[in-house]
């Protein structure tokens, strides 16, 4: 008859309920690595944030000195910089500004994203001299804003360019409708390589396989792009499409230097802003400021909400 001893469980048992931790004070220790940049960012920031909320509600009153007879300013916590904005001719000026904002921005990104996408099938396609149409492709978008308005302003001069290709008089750099025009045509020239240079690395990624799969099934090109190009390509399409819808909406420069400043076709929330501050009327352009953070921030919500842009890579931490 033989005895069996059971040995003890000497391997330490783990409480219920508690995660596996292979690393203990990893956590820790990455939070204590990323304190001073979270504390830069904070400052750089952070405080121009909260100092830009704060002189929002901030509104100045000027009066008279009865004993001195001068003009005294004095500081008061309201909410008139806000309310001011959408009554009266005040109101109509934002609203043309905040129109002029949005079909700027849904005009220019719509046409910047069908051209950059051309481009980038341009470029990803093998032929003799691909590297030289990469960089001409590029150089629009590498010129400074303000440079490149420069470069429109002087194109699209009663005796520029523009009139003598088109045979025609235009006054372009005058209100109306062809400002707006010009604005949206300069800035999808400078900017649409950007999209073009973000779909292009989302193709380079995409292997030769599938493609080869595809011809082999008979597939076309047009059914190619469709079925496989496009939506392997879509992560990066819709972060380019993202970053360009935020750079439109705080556009500024382009519009300034190209019309000029009091163009009431051109005019954005972000000029509005300058206007405000130019004449140091610093409570209602941080309000305007405010507003537009505020539009930016919702329309970037909904556009990760809609289209699911994974701007900081929850995919790939779901994927381990």
């Amino acid at each position: 008859m033989s005895v069996t001893v059971e040995q003890p469980d000497t391997t330490k048992r783990r409480p219920p309920g508690r995660g596996r931790s292979r690393h203990e004070g990893v956590g820790r220790l990455a939070a204590y690595l990323v304190s001073p940049s979270l504390l830069v960012l904070g400052l750089v920031i952070g405080y121009p944030i909260v100092s830009a909320l704060r002189l929002s509600f901030v509104k100045s009153i000027e009066g008279i000195d009865p004993d001195t007879g001068l003009i005294t300013r004095t500081s008061a916590f309201s909410l008139e910089n806000y309310t001011n904005i959408f009554k009266g001719d005040t109101g109509a000026v934002f609203w043309n500004a905040f129109w002029n904002t949005t079909t700027f921005t849904v005009v220019t990104v719509v046409i910047e994203t069908t051209i950059g996408v051309c481009m980038a099938l341009i470029m990803n396609k093998a032929f003799r001299g691909r590297g030289l149409v990469r960089a001409s492709i590029l150089v629009p978008w590498a010129i400074p804003t303000a440079i490149s308005a420069l470069l429109w302003r002087w194109i699209f001069a009663a005796d520029g360019v523009a009139n003598d290709v088109l045979h025609a008089n235009v006054l372009w750099t005058t209100e109306g409708f062809q400002a707006w025009l010009a604005v949206v045509i300069a800035d999808t020239w400078k900017t649409a390589p950007f999209i073009g240079l973000l779909v292009l690395a989302g193709m380079q990624v995409i292997p030769a396989e599938v493609y080869e799969a595809a011809k082999v099934d008979g597939a076309s090109g047009w059914r190619t792009f469709w079925r496989i190009t496009l939506p392997l390509v879509k992560p990066a399409l819709v972060v380019a499409v993202l970053f360009r819808m935020l750079d439109v909406l705080r556009m500024f420069d382009l519009p300034f230097v190209l019309i000029g400043p009091h163009k009431a076709s051109v005019e954005t929330l972000s000029i509005l802003s300058w206007y405000e501050m130019n004449n140091l009327r610093f409570g209602p352009a941080a309000a305007y400021s405010t507003v537009l953070f505020i539009y930016v921030a919702v329309v970037a919500y909904v556009f990760v909400r809609v289209l699911g842009a994974d701007i900081v890579g929850r995919g790939i931490e779901r994927s381990r």
